[in-house]
């Protein structure tokens, strides 16, 4: 049985710091992506970064040059590094796993239970 298994969200002040982890566990995901999405209260599920088998990074616009997504060794966990936390970022956050990157929620075939993001302003 596939799990992702995602800890690390919490309640943050603004221009705080927060870092999401994501354990993967019950295939082999070396080859897979993984990434983060989030979703807010009355909206849609967005694309937030994601991490391809090679390492290659991609990110929202909105989260470029603050988020950082990387994954150790034996690329079984992901983790998303948040500075300069800002209320919009306020969310909650699933982890996925995808043979193929897409900004779409839609294609991702593996998810996280979610992990809830507050930042106070």
């Amino acid at each position: 049985q596939v799990q992702l298994v995602e800890s690390g969200g919490g309640l943050v002040q603004a221009g705080g710091s927060l870092t999401l982890s994501c354990a993967a566990s019950g295939r082999t995901f070396s080859n897979y992506a993984m990434g983060y999405f989030r979703q807010a209260p009355g909206k849609e599920r967005d694309f937030v970064a994601a991490i391809n088998w090679g390492g290659r990074t991609y990110y929202a616009d909105s989260v470029k040059g603050r988020f950082t997504i990387s994954r150790d060794g034996a690329k079984t966990t992901v983790y998303l590094q948040m500075n300069s936390l800002k209320p919009e970022d306020t969310a909650v956050y699933y982890c996925a796993a995808d043979r193929i990157i897409s900004r779409g929620s839609n294609s991702w075939d593996y998810w996280g239970q979610g992990t809830q993001v507050t930042v106070s302003s």
